[in-house]
């Protein structure tokens, strides 16, 4: 199940935008922006970047290396069960056919 974003108010005024994933544990949490139609362009802005953009790791032995592996989401067991669900009822149906 995919995430999704929420407006929510800021402490200090304004809006920021909270992006949950799709058993709505918080992933991130933005700035504050000062109208909601800012938030909403924030939230396009971030899905550009969250298709495109490359992932430069600047943690303590990073360097600011750009890292070029393609990393799928990680998963939850109830998404890795109906995927294998899946992929036997595929298998089956080779068999079979």
């Amino acid at each position: 199940m995919a995430g999704h974003f929420e407006l929510v108010d800021a402490p200090d005024g304004g809006y920021r935008v909270r992006m949950l994933d799709g058993s709505g544990s918080l992933m991130a949490i933005s700035v504050t922006f000062p109208t909601k139609r800012a938030a909403v362009a924030g939230i396009a802005m971030a899905r550009e970047i969250a298709g495109t953009g490359l992932i430069r790791d600047f943690s303590s032995n990073g360097a600011g290396a750009v890292i070029r592996d393609r990393v799928g989401p990680v998963s939850s067991p109830k998404d890795n069960a109906a995927a294998r669900a899946k992929k036997m009822s595929g298998a089956a149906r080779v068999v079979a056919g």
